[in-house]
Order: structure tokens, then C-alpha cells, then sequence
């Protein structure tokens, strides 16, 4: 019933910079929170950044000062803008979003992922 689409993933270089950005279609009334997860080879799956539909936000510590969050509730859209990349950043990320459907149901959902690489 709802699609995230994420792009902006790439190639960087150490210190760089990337935006992510993730877009809802389908069957949206509204979305409460939306939010960007990590995971790297070997690793679980951890959370990077949330947004609420009030715009509030929150990190992980480790991209705290990096890392900034932003929604744009017109467009169903959800953004992460990357800087001062490390390659421990390096992971495939993924959008998320907590949806209202035009119905009133609600479910949560899921992008396919974007890699991002840190790597010089």
C-alpha cells in the first residue's frame, strides 16, 4: 500500500559529504515518525536519526554533530544529509516510516536500501 524510495547513496571519500533522501507514495493520510537505520556487513541493523511528525529529533550518538534529519511533510519525503563522513559509516541504509493509510490503518514500512561507501 506504501513504497519508500531512497537515493543518494554513493562513493565518498573520508571527511565528504552525502544527502540521502526517501519518498512515500501510496495510500497516505499521514506519516508519524520517519527515520533512517544502518547496517553494515556483519552487523545488525541500528538506528541513525528519527524524526517525528513534529519535526523533533533524535540520533545516534555516533553521528551526532554529522548527521542532520529533516522532513518535508508536503512531499511525504524524509532527508539525511551526511558530513564529515567516516568509513565506518560505511552500510547500506534504509528508510522507515511509520504510515497512516487513507483507510486509518497504520503500518510500518521500509526502504530497499542505499548504499553508502566511505572508502578512499
Amino acid at each position: 500500500q506504501v513504497q519508500l524510495v531512497e537515493s543518494g547513496g554513493g562513493l565518498v571519500q573520508p571527511g565528504g559529504s552525502l544527502r540521502l533522501s526517501c519518498v512515500a507514495s501510496g495510500s497516505i493520510f499521514s506519516i508519524n515518525d520517519m527515520g533512517w537505520y544502518r547496517q553494515a556487513p556483519g552487523k545488525q541493523r541500528e538506528l541513525v536519526a528519527i524524526i517525528t511528525s513534529g519535526a523533533s529529533t533524535n540520533y545516534a550518538d555516533s553521528v551526532k554533530g554529522r548527521f542532520t534529519i529533516s522532513r518535508d511533510n508536503a512531499k511525504n519525503a524524509v532527508y539525511l544529509q551526511m558530513n564529515s563522513l567516516k568509513p565506518e559509516d560505511t552500510a547500506v541504509y534504509y528508510c522507515n516510516a511509520d504510515c497512516i493509510h487513507t483507510s486509518r490503518s497504520q503500518a510500518n514500512y521500509w526502504g530497499q536500501g542505499t548504499q553508502v561507501t566511505v572508502s578512499s
